[in-house]
């Protein structure tokens, strides 16, 4: 059992992240052209999402699987992320989808296959 939790560790921690380099790599680039900042904040916004796309190769799964669980992922950081540098909060709408994603990403993830 030891074995197979740390088989199920290592995908949750590659997704997890792949989809911070996704969202801190397309929100430096947001702010270099949104908000006028510098232009190194574009630079290292390519760096992370060029991060991203190298991340989810390092996974044990198949390509559609592997996406398929990152998107989950994805949603999750990207509410949090919104609301911790936006400061949007996510509403019950959005806690629901969340939800919904979770549940449809730990299915891809973890139900046993043979």
């Amino acid at each position: 059992m030891p074995g197979e939790l740390a088989l199920f560790r290592s995908p949750v921690l590659l997704l997890a992240l792949a989809s911070v380099c996704e969202i801190a790599g397309g929100y430096l680039v947001w702010q270099w052209i949104r908000a006028d900042r510098p232009w190194w904040f574009g630079a290292f916004g390519f760096v992370l999402l060029a991060a991203y796309g190298l991340v989810p190769t390092l996974q044990p799964t198949t390509f559609g699987r592997t996406y398929a669980a990152y998107g989950g992922f994805f949603i999750v950081v990207s509410l949090l992320w919104g609301w911790r540098f936006d400061g949007t909060p996510p509403d019950r709408y959005d806690w629901l989808g969340l939800a919904l994603c979770v549940l449809g990403t730990a299915t891809i993830l973890f139900y046993p296959r043979r």
